[in-house]
């Protein structure tokens, strides 16, 4: 697929957002073929500092979230630099940040201000908490937002203890929402010529996520029962024990639910009043579960996957992360991409989940080094030769 072919070929977006949720969402807007300028402090995002890595500033978390990037050093605290942001601006689509609203308005960079300057901008602010709520304005980070929308507290409900999840969902949660906010803006523009502010809350995107199922009762006003979807909730919804291992399995259906009791020899459990129907399961789910779990323990978990393939029940293995690289149906797609990095040799990108036109969204620009494309973006800006030299003071990074 050609740069022209991409979906947001000719989108230049200015990024000024560090750790995972603005930055896993400016490289969406990347992988989708946006220029996207990541504009760093001094010392650049904190993740170049996460991890395993190679080469100093090359962290493998920085690596994981900011390729399809161009990389420039600007320090705001300086005339010279705020003036450089500005030029860059006025030929942008979209201004991203996650600085907290009262930092960013002290450095002039506010929506108002910003949306004078270039009326089509689609200006995006990435923010822990909604501003003008009693929390806008204080720090979040992806343990507290898991903690406070909700999600920690229902696994607290299902396990008896909260607990956070291995993955830094709300980030990633919010980060995607991001996306969708921005692109649906840029949407709005080709119709109106104007850009909009869209504001994205960690806070608000995770709660919303996570009361998707777990509003129930409370849909209703009055309500007509309590929060929590009792399936999600349930102690038995937990990877399956099986002769040998683990497997999942979600049979689901009515259809499947009898493919299931057929498939383990057990009809009196596809008459069972508890199980016959949607509702009814729903009502009895850890029974179902229990009823299910003690079958699948009897065979080991290669001959269960075959089985229940067979049989068109939804089921998987469980694999560990270091699994996934051997995973048949992720080799077979080519979702392991190899590639070459200039400074850190070989590299392996997981593939993103869109294909357009049957081809995959390439890897166009490798992760940047710190300022690495400070030279090129400024003169792009229209900044004078004088003016570069003096915002990189001479160290700049390998030019590409």
């Amino acid at each position: 697929m050609t740069v022209e072919d991409l979906p947001l070929s000719g989108v230049r977006v200015l990024d000024l957002t560090t750790v995972i949720f603005g930055p896993y969402a400016a490289q969406t807007l990347g992988d989708l073929g946006a220029d996207v300028i990541k504009i760093e402090a001094p010392g650049g995002d904190q993740t170049r500092h996460v991890g395993p890595q190679r080469h100093a500033d090359m962290g493998a978390l920085f690596l994981g979230c900011n390729r399809n990037k161009r990389s420039l050093v600007l320090d705001l605290k300086q005339a010279v630099h705020r003036s450089a942001l500005w030029r860059l601006i006025d030929g942008a689509d979209v201004f991203m940040h996650n600085i907290r609203p009262q930092k960013i308005a002290r450095l002039g960079f506010d929506a108002d201000n910003v949306r004078v300057r270039n009326k089509r901008i689609v200006y995006a602010g990435l923010h822990g908490y909604w501003k003008h709520g009693p929390y806008g304005g204080m720090p979040a980070y992806d343990d507290v937002v898991q903690g406070q929308s909700g999600y920690a507290g229902a696994v607290g409900a299902r396990d008896g203890t909260p607990s956070l999840a291995p993955s830094v969902i709300a980030d990633k949660t919010a980060g995607l929402m991001a996306v969708n906010g921005i692109l649906a803006a840029l949407m709005k523009r080709t119709r109106t010529d104007v850009g909009s502010y869209v504001e994205i809350g960690m806070l608000e995107g995770l709660a919303s996520f996570n009361l998707v199922e777990h509003l129930q009762g409370e849909n209703f006003d009055p309500p007509e029962g309590p929060p929590g979807y009792a399936r999600a909730l349930s102690p038995g919804r937990r990877p399956h024990r099986t002769q040998d291992g683990y497997l999942c399995m979600l049979a689901y259906t009515d259809r499947q639910w009898a493919a299931f009791w057929a498939l383990v020899d057990a009809p009196d459990k596809a008459a069972d009043p508890r199980f016959a129907s949607m509702a009814s399961r729903s009502r009895n789910i850890d029974a179902l579960y229990e009823e299910a779990g003690a079958f699948l323990r009897a065979r080991p978990t290669a001959e269960w996957l075959d089985l229940l393939r067979k049989g068109e029940i939804p089921c998987g293995p469980v694999n560990n992360l270091a699994d996934l690289k051997d995973d048949p149906h992720l080799q077979a797609v080519g979702f392991f991409r190899p590639f070459d990095h200039p400074s850190e040799g070989a590299m392996t990108a997981p593939e993103t989940p869109y294909r357009f036109d049957r081809d995959s969204l390439p890897v166009r620009r490798h992760q940047p080094g710190l300022n690495e494309h400070g030279r090129d973006v400024l003169q792009e800006a229209g900044c004078t030769a004088d003016e570069i030299d003096e915002i990189l003071n001479g160290e700049e990074g390998d030019a590409s």
